[in-house]
């Protein structure tokens, strides 16, 4: 069996398993997948295009900066614009600088978030309570 360009040593990235802890849309994990595979493994920064994102997961690019902005609510990454002087002396717009953020502090919000909404919920639910016994006849 011969293997491809791709099958030699160094040719991987890893992707560290508590992303499947945080209920992503397959849209959301392909996208943040490809940023990892781009990222500096010292800076946690890549700026792929939205162009070649869509490219390399095969889908359009208003479909990837869906996912992008889904990404940074959930607080994966964060996005910066860059610019770029051309040939010319014009500056332009540059593809945006991905920074993917660590792990466990994107795990540690997810799980402050939930806790959040638990206590927000079971307060609505004690007033609810106190609120049926001042309504009911004593």
């Amino acid at each position: 069996m011969r293997y491809s360009k791709y099958s030699g040593r160094g040719n991987f990235f890893s992707l560290p398993n508590e992303v499947f802890l945080l209920g992503l849309s397959a849209g959301e994990l392909v996208v943040y997948s490809f940023l990892k595979r781009c990222e500096n493994r010292k800076t946690h920064q890549c700026w792929p295009s939205i162009k070649t994102i869509g490219q390399a997961v095969r889908m359009s690019e208003n479909t990837v900066r869906k996912y992008i902005r889904q990404l940074e609510e959930r607080g994966l990454i964060t996005t910066e614009p860059t610019e770029v002087i051309t040939k010319t002396g014009e500056k332009r717009n540059g593809n945006l600088l991905f920074t993917l953020r660590p792990i466990q502090e994107v795990i540690d919000q997810y799980y402050d978030r939930q806790l959040e909404e638990l206590e927000l919920a079971t307060e609505r639910q004690r007033v609810a309570k106190l609120l049926c016994k001042q309504e009911s006849p004593a």
